[in-house]
């Protein structure tokens, strides 16, 4: 059936200074721009701090531990401007299932203190409340704070599949240890049930009393069944017939029909009938088909959701019954992955094995429509056996990520405006009578790109592109973790391979909830001839490197690319990103080292100009921010400005906080997660916290050093976490 909402282009790969104020930044290339402060958060765990003598940390004293009265981390009690961010499905919120204890810091005889880290589950809760505050900002485009509440609905979705159910597994199995923060796991899990009611609760009121009103004085009407006309009813029950009803499965529940399985995040009806003859009472299910547009056009600007016609039609699946009640319900369940990659012959098999029991992972969330009946909350609850404290009462409509479709609706002046990257000037400037020679640009000068201002297509595409097709270029090697459907670099690897260059692709295949896809790819690529290779068992990688070996005269010269986000078109005009493309020949023979590494056997753990993890990337950043720390006491310029994605690694953390305590300034930029306490005396007031959110999701990660007036930068695919450092390939380029 076509869509009577036009649905969204499949989701991409799916966030604040001193303590006090913000800073807007007008006419930045996000428009207007708010840097956020994060206030500390309302006592994860209280900070004790040790005593101070002649300006040293000693041992912690005796005193009642110091406690922060201020506002919990994305909280409007902290008064917070609202901000921006990017309209797509998946922020991604780099959601984990790590254990997190860390033990308290001795170095030096000086300890730091407990609780000096901000509970991370706790940080990304608020991360998805500032995606909320968006949809409730009326300064932002309605169609797009209709996004916003598919985002956060849709993030929310992937935080209970991953790392809700990733707590729960570890505490049934007893290897949960007490978090960083200090929290037991079982007051985590707690925090998360009470603190996701409440953001839930919120962003239901914010479709039902803000933003579906709004959307219905520009003339875009979502109603309910009742609130149709006849003739709007009369259209929807023709499309029932015969473009619905065909694919509906009605299953009984009785002696003879055991409970049926519910599949994740699908739609429900929970259906009582009554024999007529009998008097009996029965209870069925009616899957919504997730095939079928979420939101129905009942008339034109008139949207229905798709169960609300289901629910209007019941009679015609159960004739001669008599409909009692029907609900709406939604369950969420595991749906994390657990390949043992030392023991699978076949890394490919293994997943794929993986992924069929990813269906039938435990349940982790059930959502339910708050009028439903107590009967059939209680018969739910006792089949699908979930706890009370995992039921979600919620007014309809429940899944919230349909408004996806609503935001695409072809309304221009309900968005943001029309943006058109445009080619670097480093490249254009090469630009002849046809597309720009990129390696000639390369051999004049280094190119830093800035996604997406910066075009991908007339750059990295670009690079790929003519290296597939140039007969001097003799291999090309190359990462995939993320990409299109319809993607050209697959594309342009193929057309390298098919011509007889040596290619090789290292295909990420474990990419959380892209593993389908990047089985397709591999397979695909493979027979094509190109070389594919998944990586280091145990590891997954997460590095966005190219390397391009071309033939000039008598030498060969080594392109490449070391980026900060994946080679997938589509979010790479959505997603903030960096590049660098060089013909350095350091860079060059880091690369070709790194590859051979992946590809073969080799040991190598020192590079020229890259730190890569999970060897050297810790302890190399953790190395140049007590470098600052030198330059500091020496009176040499210094300081440290960290942007990334999430900030959790705790020895990351403690490195910033001994700098903070020698007086290095240090600036981090953290879209998610972020585990530091900024502006506590004694251990952070040098440290400042922003969250920036904009129209485009910010996603580069950049680590740069004052380093005694020769400032030194390096930009890469890690954030502080511990599964990018320890348990990732991830590469940081200079």
């Amino acid at each position: 059936m076509k869509p009577a909402v036009p649905e969204p282009s499949p989701p991409p790969e799916h966030e604040t200074s001193p303590t006090t104020g913000s800073k807007a930044v007008p006419g930045s290339r996000n428009g207007n721009v708010r840097l956020t402060p994060l206030p500390l958060a309302l006592s994860d765990a209280p900070v004790s701090l040790p005593a101070r003598k002649n300006g040293s940390m000693n041992q912690p004293s005796a005193q009642a531990p110091v406690q922060h009265p201020q506002p919990s981390v994305g909280s409007i009690a902290a008064h917070r401007p609202h901000t921006v961010a990017a309209n797509v499905s998946d922020l991604e919120p780099d959601i984990d299932a790590d254990l997190d204890a860390y033990e308290d810091l001795v170095q030096d005889g000086i300890m730091l203190p407990q609780g000096r880290f901000l509970d991370r589950e706790r940080s990304w809760l608020a991360f998805n409340e500032r995606v909320l505050e968006l949809a409730e900002d009326p300064s932002t485009p309605l169609l797009e704070r209709a996004n916003f509440l598919a985002i956060f609905a849709s993030n929310l979705d992937e935080f209970f599949m991953v790392r809700v159910a990733g707590l729960k597994r570890r505490i049934a199995t007893g290897v949960a240890t007490k978090s960083a923060s200090g929290l037991q796991p079982r007051e985590v899990l707690e925090m998360i049930w009470a603190r996701s009611r409440e953001l839930m609760a919120r962003h239901a009121a914010c479709y039902q009393e803000d933003v579906a009103p709004a959307l219905a004085e520009e003339g875009i009407h979502l109603v309910r069944w009742s609130e149709l006309t006849e003739k709007e009813q009369a259209r929807l029950f023709t499309l029932f017939r015969h473009q619905i009803f065909p694919v509906l499965t009605p299953l009984a529940v009785d002696p003879a029909h055991p409970f049926p399985y519910i599949s994740g995040l699908s739609l429900n009806l929970a259906v009582v009938v009554r024999n007529p003859v009998s008097g009996h009472r029965h209870f069925a299910r009616v899957k919504v088909p997730p095939l079928l547009s979420r939101f129905l056009e009942a008339s034109p600007n008139r949207y229905v959701p798709i169960e609300d016609v289901i629910a209007a039609h019941l009679e015609e699946l159960f004739p001669g019954m008599e409909v009692l009640e029907h609900h709406t319900f939604r369950l969420t369940r595991n749906e994390d992955l657990e390949v043992e990659e030392d023991d699978a012959e076949n890394l490919l098999q293994a997943l794929e094995k993986e992924l069929m029991r990813r269906r039938f992972g435990p349940p982790v969330r059930l959502e339910v429509e708050e009028s439903i009946d107590r009967y059939v909350l209680d018969l739910l609850v006792r089949e699908l056996k979930i706890s009370e404290a995992e039921v979600y009462p919620l007014p309809g409509p429940l899944d919230l990520t349909g408004l996806f479709g609503i935001g695409a609706l072809d309304r221009p002046e309900l968005k943001y405006p029309k943006f058109i990257a445009g080619t670097h000037r480093d490249l254009a400037e090469v630009e002849s009578a046809s597309a720009p020679d990129i390696f000639a640009a390369l051999r004049e000068r280094d190119v830093l790109l800035h996604h997406p201002y910066d075009s991908f297509s007339t750059s990295v595409q670009a690079f790929l592109e003519q290296a597939a097709a140039d007969p001097d270029v003799l291999a090309i090697k190359q990462t995939l973790y993320r990409t299109s459907g319809d993607s050209p670099i697959v594309d342009a690897l193929i057309d390298a391979a098919e011509s007889g260059k040596q290619v090789l692709v290292l295909v990420e295949i474990k990419a959380r909830f892209d593993e389908q896809a990047n089985i397709k790819w591999a397979r695909k690529l493979e027979e094509s001839g190109c070389h594919v290779v998944y990586g280091l068992v145990g590891l997954k990688t997460h590095c966005k490197l190219s390397l391009v070996v071309r033939q000039e005269g008598e030498t060969l010269r080594r392109y490449s690319h070391v980026g900060t986000g994946n080679y997938h078109p589509k979010t790479a005009r959505l997603y903030e990103d960096l590049g660098l493309l060089t013909a350095d020949p350091q860079v060059g023979a880091d690369l070709s080292d790194l590859f051979n590494r992946l590809s073969g056997y080799s040991r190598r753990e020192t590079y020229r100009r890259l730190l890569v993890a999970p060897k050297s990337l810790r302890d190399g950043l953790i190395a140049r921010i007590n470098k600052e720390v030198q330059h500091h006491v020496a009176g040499r310029p210094a300081y440290v400005r960290i942007k990334c994605n999430s900030m959790v690694d705790e020895a990351i953390i403690d490195a910033l906080y001994r700098a903070s305590q020698a007086g290095v300034p240090v600036d981090v930029w953290v879209r998610g997660i972020c585990a530091v306490r900024p502006g506590v005396t004694g251990l952070s007031e040098n440290i400042r916290v922003r969250s920036v959110l904009g129209r485009f999701l910010e996603h580069s990660r950049v680590f740069a050093f004052g380093n005694g007036g020769e400032p030194e930068v390096w930009i890469g695919s890690a954030d502080m976490m511990h599964r990018n450092l320890d348990r990732r390939i991830e590469a940081l380029g200079r």
